[in-house]
């Protein structure tokens, strides 16, 4: 009977009708319950582990840590990286193993313990990615040290990091003393309570051995792992998007290792596994002038990811991660020089997220398997230029508009309830076809607790062009309250927008001390209007607003 409660609501949220109307409803059943709010947002990630520890960094972590109310998990590349620790656009290092010259180990874990001790302090959890590979220990060392800028082309970021080990029991000793550490330094239950994972995008130059070559690298890892710390979570393998044919293949290869293959340390059939990862991004780009993201890129990621896991019935009960799940792929390439990345700054990259993480929860209740989370790859890029255009939670620390989603994601819990709309497209029809029709996207996505009710709704287009705002009536069936106190959020041109601020201060290069001030007040989310006390009316709720092209809001209900 549940499984077809879930299919039947699997129907209603994947192949509702769409009408074609600039006055919206959305119809918020209470009564009809989906799972538990997951809190699938709750991940970030970034390329450069060296920002975390640094002014603006610590900052935004502490942010991020507030706005959830369950302990945010955090994934950084090149934790392993030889260098002195100089952070760089797309680089990172830590120094962790080098060689004295008798090529016996040195291990130095300062900077390492200097990233995660940030975490820790602000109750965030690592998701520790082991890789890359020191340049003592590399096949290829050299070159090893790469100098990428906005502009250049990927191919120079691959340098000698990307190479498997050189010696394989060397690299396992390796993974060992560093989780060894961690439980000394941080303690058994804290560190049980990470997710340990081996490296980034093998399917890609990320890597540069074969799919074999990463499995018998998986296999020494988590052999490794699990000598230090037998109760400790790995996983893998965070290929590219599944949806294309190199990282489909690659993902399905390394779950039959997993499953069925000999492993390469002991022997026997099968390798642990505690959850798989893949990753999923859109693929936005310039027409006639503006800015036309591509949302279904991204589902179809997913929706093939979750399909593929789910086809291993071994595996099928496993936590998935999208370990990065992003509008596009590349979060240090500047508008200027990608102008298709223009969308970074204002409320369209706020609203695309809305609107987004809604059918990555809806692409788990079709295909019924067990999503986690999945990792913002958006972060914060240390003395750059004001509102360059990265793809980042913050600028010289001010909170963009897009955080705010996620304060917004932080006040909703409990279970997820139904959400249909004359609006809201189908969630397979964003996936196979995007959002390229006349109208908006206007939908939602609600959650009910104990005596609280939330809902999430936007007004989304993949074209950024101008348009006039739109009413949104919001219906609350089954509300079990006689009064219910109503706060209501918001992101659009003129709240909870730092961006907007500045361009109407000149968009200063050097804003003044009272400019950053200003900024910094903008950036946190904003409220509609003060909170009201309303009654309800035979367990039934009305709420009519208007909401602008690419904005978001939420309205909170409590009694």
């Amino acid at each position: 009977m549940k499984n077809i409660f879930y299919a039947t609501v699997a129907i209603l949220l994947l192949y509702g009708p769409i009408a074609f109307s600039q006055n919206a409803t959305l119809q918020i059943d209470l009564n009809k319950e989906i799972s538990p709010m997951q809190p699938a947002w709750a991940w970030f990630g970034y390329d450069e582990p060296n920002y975390t520890y640094m002014k603006d960094g610590k900052k935004l972590l502490s942010e991020i840590s507030a706005l959830s109310p369950v302990p945010v998990y955090v994934r950084a590349h090149n934790l392993l990286t030889t260098g002195d620790g100089t952070p760089a656009l797309k680089w990172g290092s830590t120094n962790a193993y080098t060689e004295d010259a008798q090529g016996n180990p040195v291990y130095d874990w300062t900077i390492v313990d200097k990233i995660f001790d940030t975490y820790v302090e602000r109750g965030m959890k690592p998701m520790a990615q082991i890789g890359f590979m020191p340049e003592a220990l590399s096949t290829k060392p050299q070159p090893y040290r790469h100098q990428w800028a906005p502009g250049q082309h990927y191919t120079s970021i691959y340098t000698g990091w990307t190479h498997p080990p050189k010696d394989y029991s060397k690299w396992a000793e390796l993974v060992y003393q560093w989780v060894k550490h961690s439980v000394e330094r941080y303690g058994k239950k804290e560190v049980e309570s990470w997710y340990w994972e081996l490296w980034n995008e093998p399917d890609s130059p990320y890597w540069g051995g074969t799919v074999q070559e990463y499995c018998k690298l998986y296999d020494y890892s988590v052999d490794a792992v699990r000598r230090a710390l037998p109760t400790a979570k790995i996983g893998g393998p965070h290929v590219t998007g599944p949806a294309g044919r190199r990282g489909g293949d690659f993902l399905k290869k390394f779950l039959k290792h997993c499953v069925s293959d000999t492993n390469y340390v002991t022997g026997k059939i099968g390798t642990p596994l505690d959850f798989v990862a893949f990753h999923a991004k859109g693929a936005p780009k310039l027409v006639n002038g503006h800015v036309q993201m591509n949302m279904g890129t991204q589902l179809r990621d997913i929706s093939t990811g979750f399909q593929i896991v789910a086809s291993f019935p071994e595996l099928k009960h496993l936590p998935i991660v999208i370990g990065e799940s992003d509008p596009e792929g590349c979060a240090a390439c500047g508008m200027k020089t990608d102008p298709q990345n223009a969308y970074r700054n204002g409320t369209m990259y706020s609203s695309y997220t809305a609107a987004s993480f809604a059918r990555k929860y809806a692409l788990a209740d079709l295909h019924q398997v067990n999503f986690k989370g999945a990792v913002s790859w958006s972060f914060e890029f240390e003395d750059q230029p004001w509102f360059y255009g990265f793809r980042d939670l913050a600028t010289n620390g001010v909170d963009k508009p897009v955080l705010n989603v996620f304060r917004m994601f932080g006040k909703m819990s409990g279970k997820r309830v139904e959400v249909s709309g004359n609006m809201m497209y189908p969630t397979l029809t964003v996936r196979d076809s995007s959002i390229r029709k006349t109208t908006p996207d206007i939908g939602g996505l609600a959650a009910k607790d104990h005596r609280k009710a939330t809902v999430l709704f936007w007004n989304y287009h993949d074209d950024d062009v101008p348009s006039a705002a739109s009413s949104v009536q919001l219906t609350f069936d089954h509300l079990p309250a006689k009064k219910v106190k109503i706060t209501h959020y918001r992101i659009d041109s003129q709240h909870s927008n730092s961006y907007e601020v500045w361009k109407r201060m000149g968009s200063p290069a050097n804003p003044t001390s009272e400019q950053i001030k200003e900024l910094e007040k903008a950036g946190q989310l904003a409220q509609l209007g003060a909170p009201q006390t309303q009654t309800v009316q035979n367990n039934q709720l009305v709420v009519t607003t208007s909401l602008e092209r690419q904005g978001v809001g939420l309205i909170t209900l409590e009694w």
